[in-house]
């Protein structure tokens, strides 16, 4: 059979009621309904996602601290001025502590051998503001810590 032969089929034959009772099968209609596209009307940014009002703008704060006492109560500092303009609030997160270790010969002469360890331990949090208001992000940019704390912000 060639492309431009079209095959046919003949239909096959019902069976004819010939008393009330009896049922005649009916044939199988199919139907194809042709799904509409939904035409998106929001812009596409350049991250990928839509412009809409579902497109979640995610403020990720991580600090770090040599003290843990002292990165606790920035955190609380920093959840505190978050809950006072209604934002939400995702953490927070404590990740791995770093731990850098230095030996340092005790001597340098005599005793080579002995040692000395050191080392300095960097905790860290991280801390998710889902769809911050601007009145969020200046009151976080205004809040002053103590020192020694570092802050890392991201929009994702």
């Amino acid at each position: 059979m060639t492309t431009t032969e079209i095959k046919t089929r003949k239909p096959r034959a019902t069976k004819v009621p010939t008393k009330v009772g009896d049922k005649v099968a009916k044939p199988k209609i199919s139907k194809v309904v042709a799904k509409k596209e939904k035409s998106s009307d929001k812009p596409i940014r350049p991250n990928g996602r839509s412009g809409g009002e579902d497109a979640k703008v995610i403020l990720r704060i991580r600090v770090r601290a040599y003290e843990s006492k002292i990165l606790d109560s920035s955190i609380k500092q920093i959840m505190d001025t978050a809950t006072r303009h209604d934002a939400i609030i995702v953490g927070p997160v404590p990740l791995p502590t770093e731990i850098k270790k230095y030996t340092v010969n005790r001597s340098p002469f005599i005793y080579k051998n002995a040692r000395e360890q050191f080392e300095i331990r960097v905790h860290k949090r991280l801390v998710d503001i889902i769809n911050p208001n601007p009145k969020t992000i200046e009151a976080l940019s205004n809040l002053s810590l103590p020192s020694g704390v570092d802050i890392d912000v991201k929009m994702l």
